[in-house]
């Protein structure tokens, strides 16, 4: 995850801001601000749009090159095409047929509604990933402390949390691995820490492996397709036996 370009996110855009509205060198206004919210107008072509403190609105149809903001909210409208879209503290919204290169944010969810095409990664840390149906991420999609919930899309790598739940919908295909990753022991922790839980739905294919490296609870469709469960010790430096619980219903039912 790319965690280096959020942390320089909010100097980079203090910096753009100060400068104000200027022409991109392709002849498409920019749209920069330090406190408020912008528009991006429907239909339009822009370069540019960040602020520091405000959200960002790019309505239906328009095109944009970076979309950014330190405290935002995002939302990208239908069939609006931008290429980076990066918030540090809000959430963002894609809605129908929207396309980007690619999507991050730090603390706050992202929300596909469908049909969206991401040519990269999708990244979230303190939030929640949820993407709809008939859209396509061509690299991963992850995050730290958050939950995954994709349905009946593509996923053209693989998929990674920390601390979350992932879930992959009905027909959903997923090109690398799913994998959960052993949270460093930094920082102070109070009780035992939460299990995520790992869900294959109805004809989801994953075509590479089920890579755990900590305590999961693993629920997989008797349709569903993998490679193989790969239950790593990390401390140990081994792997061991972990059995899925198969359903056959829409959704298994949980412990």
């Amino acid at each position: 995850m790319n965690r280096i370009s959020l942390k320089r996110l909010a100097l980079a855009l203090a910096l753009s801001a100060a400068i104000g509205a200027v022409q991109a060198g392709d002849g498409a206004p920019d749209l920069s601000k330090l406190n408020g919210s912008l528009v991006a107008e429907a239909g339009r072509t822009y370069g540019d749009i960040d602020t520091v403190n405000g959200a960002i609105t790019v309505e239906a149809k328009a095109v944009a090159r970076s979309v950014e903001t330190v405290n935002g909210a995002i939302i990208i409208d239908v069939f609006a095409n931008v290429q980076d879209v990066s918030t540090v503290n809000g959430e963002i919204v894609l809605r129908n047929g929207a396309s980007a290169r690619s999507v991050e944010t730090v603390n706050g969810a992202i929300v596909g509604v469908s049909n969206l095409r991401v040519a990269e990664s999708v990244e979230a840390v303190n939030g929640s990933i949820e993407l709809g149906a008939h859209s396509s991420i061509g690299r991963d999609v992850e995050t730290v402390n958050g939950n995954i919930k994709l349905l009946a899309l593509t996923v053209g790598g693989g998929v990674e949390t920390f601390n979350g739940n992932i879930t992959i919908g009905e027909d959903t295909v997923i090109g690398g691995n799913v994998t959960v990753k052993k949270p460093s022991k930094w920082g102070m922790s109070w009780g035992k820490p939460k299990v995520p839980r790992v869900v294959l739905g109805p004809n989801s294919t994953v075509k590479g492996n089920l890579v755990f490296e900590r305590e999961v609870e693993l629920y997989v469709h008797s349709t569903a397709k993998y490679g193989k469960i790969i239950y790593l010790d990390a401390e140990a430096g081994k792997a061991e036996a972990l059995k899925p619980v198969v359903f056959s219903g829409k959704e298994p039912d949980f412990k």
